[in-house]
């Protein structure tokens, strides 16, 4: 397979495989693009301008949102309300509002984390049932076989037997070293 270069030379598919080079093509633009080790990309068929992707624009609005909304909160929330009617603002909630949304908000937040705990707490064996140790997916070690030029191959992955946990954990230090 053949293809046209940036600079119009022919170009075989080896070449396609240079980390100099690379090549991409959209089938959704119907374009052809090459690019150079130096980022260079030329362009080939039929191409719109590349404008920016959605996540960016409602990244940018979501932001621009977010600082709007909260200076309007904090004026809203600071500035006397003699002030508000002289500048032409009589429509707004009662300040109530400014204190008692964010404190619900935060005892929310903190009896959703009470809930998540104790619902976690609920949901786990005690640590007396055998599923702590045993379950359906549990492994045996596999018997390992050493290869023909005396290396040892890496074990398969498996559960370590209860026995021999407790063996390294609660072993004399003099019963490891002889």
């Amino acid at each position: 397979m053949v293809f046209l270069t940036d600079r119009g030379r022919i170009m075989s598919d080896s070449s396609l495989n240079s980390p100099r080079r690379t090549l991409s093509l959209s089938k959704e633009k119907g374009t052809l693009s090459i690019s150079d080790s130096d980022e260079r990309v030329v362009g080939f068929g039929v191409s719109k301008e590349n404008g920016p992707k959605p996540s960016e624009v409602y990244g940018f609005v979501g932001s621009i949102t977010t600082v709007v909304a909260t200076v309007v909160f904090l004026a809203w929330a600071y500035i006397p309300e003699p002030c508000l009617h002289f500048l032409g603002v009589t429509y707004y909630p009662n300040k109530y509002w400014a204190l008692a949304v964010p404190a619900y908000g935060l005892v929310i937040v903190v009896s959703l984390m009470g809930f998540y705990v104790g619902l976690n707490f609920m949901i786990t064996p005690p640590p007396t049932s055998v599923s702590t140790i045993f379950d359906e997916y549990t492994r045996e070690p596999a018997p390992m076989i050493s290869s023909h030029d005396g290396e040892q191959p890496i074990e398969p992955i498996s559960d370590i037997p209860l026995q021999k946990i407790n063996d390294l954990m609660f072993r004399s230090t003099k019963h490891m070293h002889s």
